[in-house]
């Protein structure tokens, strides 16, 4: 009953506020905002099951994102169909496993589109996924809302490709300013993963941030996706003595360059400052008093009073004992920005599909009030978080 009721709360309150203008200049809207609302009120001709695509990472390097993911969709999706949101009709969700690897992507693509014929699809999981897995969507006509890519060029790839999750080129340089502000660092190293879509664009983003703020950087070093040695890079960045390290790294080599910064004698005064890749409580779990004081941007956070979200968080405990991550908000959030969409379209039709995304605007989700810019990028407020005692809580 406690979901049933989070979802009939959420379903209204989308609806009602879901149906705003705001379509990317050269789509051709469905219907008006105001036909639009009254489409939604009756969820027009859909019915029977509407097949849904999902690609995660739920096995290689990137399961700590794609399994939370998973499972926050999955939450979504069962209470929208048990809230009656699209009237008759109902949301099936078909999962697939990219396996952390572009091939795998590829392969999932491949079946969602052309055997299951689904009507939109979620994912994947990594930007660098994104880039190889997307553009088969947009020949196809087929939207996909990336919940978790947060790299250049994702949205560039076509007119049917969306994002719900916030680009680093938005998050970081808050993220620089709200730090630098606070604790007064003039010099900082930056260490990245220069083999990989998310954390390259994370080095280009704090890199122009940096700049920008006036802080010198004293040390650059880089490692390849599946290094577990960081010694080299750690001694020279040790040896400059700078006040913060900056870090564009996914969760599991993170944990290691965190372990061992620390075990060459790099201070907990000098903290880890980085991106989305850092925001898992897996890197707290992997990297255990390593990750005290680590600080990342945010897209967002447990505690946030957002629409919905005590309700989402507690139903996310109570179905599978752990808390969310902002990889299970986006998640979440995006299966029911997708069924807003075609709840106000009130067809299945891809391209119907497309212009009512792309028509969402100040919509209540559990990551603030959100809206697509006419680029399909989110619109919504970052957050600053900081691991204290092996949880995220708000830098302040």
């Amino acid at each position: 009953m406690k979901i049933m009721g989070l979802s009939v709360l959420i379903a209204l309150s989308l609806l009602l506020s879901g149906c705003g203008s705001g379509a990317a200049p050269g789509a051709q809207p469905a219907s008006s905002p105001q036909s639009a609302g009254q489409g939604a009120a009756s969820a027009g001709g859909l019915s029977g099951e509407i097949p849904v695509g999902a690609v995660w990472s739920l096995t290689g390097a990137a399961a700590v994102y794609g399994t939370v993911q998973k499972n926050a969709a999955d939450l979504a999706t069962d209470e929208i169909n048990r809230s009656g949101f699209l009237g008759s009709a109902k949301l099936k969700l078909i999962t697939e496993d990219d396996r952390s690897t572009r091939e795998g992507g590829i392969a999932a693509f491949e079946k969602l589109l052309n055997r299951d014929r689904v009507a939109a699809i979620l994912g994947p999981t990594l930007s660098n996924t994104a880039r190889a897995t997307d553009p088969m969507a947009q020949d196809k006509g087929i939207v996909v809302l990336g919940v978790s890519n947060t790299a250049d060029g994702i949205v560039e790839i076509g007119d049917f490709v969306f994002r719900d999750s916030l680009p680093e080129s938005d998050v970081q340089p808050n993220t620089i300013r709200v730090t630098k502000d606070k604790l007064g660092y003039r010099r900082v190293a930056v260490l990245y993963g220069d083999d990989d879509a998310f954390t390259k664009a994370g080095y280009d983003v704090f890199s122009k941030a940096l700049a920008d703020a006036g802080v010198q950087v004293v040390a650059t070093e880089t490692f390849k996706k599946g290094d577990t040695d960081f010694s080299a890079q750690l001694t020279k960045i040790r040896s400059a003595n700078p006040d913060a390290i900056v870090l564009s790294a996914l969760a599991e080599e993170a944990a290691g360059i965190m372990t061992q910064a620390r075990q060459l004698g790099i201070p907990t005064s000098v903290p880890f400052i980085g991106g989305n890749g850092l925001n898992s409580p897996q890197l707290a779990q992997l990297a255990g008093s390593a990750a005290q004081g680590a600080i990342s941007g945010a897209a967002w956070f447990i505690s946030n009073d957002t629409p919905g979200n005590a309700a989402f968080v507690q139903a996310y405990r109570d179905r599978y004992g752990s808390d969310p991550d902002q990889f299970a908000a986006q998640a979440y959030t995006g299966v029911y920005l997708l069924a807003t969409a075609l709840k106000n379209a009130g067809s299945s039709n891809p391209r119907a599909i497309r212009d009512a995304l792309a028509q969402l605007k100040d919509v209540p989700t559990v990551l603030g009030s959100f809206s697509f810019d006419p680029s399909r990028n989110p619109v919504h407020p970052p957050v600053v978080q900081i691991v204290q005692d092996g949880k995220f809580t708000l830098f302040k």
